[in-house]
């Protein structure tokens, strides 16, 4: 039976390989030609600048052997835009595990404090680990769905404006953190080509909801 079994793996993992290198090769494929199409650069190789560069992110601080990816650079609607692909482990020897991120960001004109907006799962069971009570809403429905924490209440009210609310309950889904110039999208999985136009058009979104006396303070 043993035998049986090591015969099947053996024949299993080439297989298995060259799926995961065609799937690998489709996605470079997919993010040159969207980079090339948008004027964009594009390198997959690991960068281990833009782990330190990011890592004020508080996604980004988790895990072990964090590494970075697939790293796309370029403009985006007056806004200097990147995205690229986050891998880290979790646990040790048999029970490792890997874990991926998607991350799309643009650069604001202004600092601000930080800001961490997560739906109420996952990511609001990670942000709890790192601090600052959850803010409260007048919308219930808000307070829900999402947990926002910042240091600075005020700033987080201001942010959260009623216009903001609606945006974001009309993506439940959306994690978010605003640091300094960055303002970041997280998805909870290997980034793909298709994630980036939406991702971008909502980062955007979110700075048109952002009131403008916030930029002139």
């Amino acid at each position: 039976m043993n035998g049986i079994l090591i015969v099947v793996i053996a024949i299993l993992l080439p297989v298995v390989a060259w799926a995961a290198w065609e799937a690998e090769k489709k996605r470079r494929k997919g993010f040159l030609d969207w980079a090339v199409e948008k004027g964009w650069s594009y390198d997959h190789r690991n960068n281990a600048t833009l782990k330190h560069r990011y890592g004020f992110l508080d996604r980004l601080q988790v895990g072990n052997s964090r590494r970075a990816s697939h790293h796309l650079q370029g403009d985006w609607e007056g806004h200097a835009s990147t995205a690229f692909c986050f891998r880290y482990t979790t646990g040790s020897g048999k029970n490792t595990q890997t874990h991926y991120i998607g991350v799309v960001l643009l650069q604001l004109e202004k600092a601000f404090p930080e800001l961490r907006i997560y739906p109420e799962d996952l990511f609001a069971r990670f942000g709890q680990m790192m601090g600052f009570d959850d803010i409260d809403f007048e919308s219930v429905e808000f307070s829900k769905a999402f947990t926002v924490r910042c240091a600075d209440k005020k700033f987080a009210y201001d942010f959260c404006n009623t216009g903001m609310m609606d945006l974001l309950l009309h993506a439940r889904s959306t994690a978010m953190e605003l640091e300094g110039h960055t303002l970041a999208l997280f998805v909870d999985r290997y980034l793909k080509p298709e994630d980036l136009e939406p991702m971008l058009h909502y980062l955007v979104a979110i700075r048109q909801e952002m009131p403008e006396y916030l930029f002139r303070s």
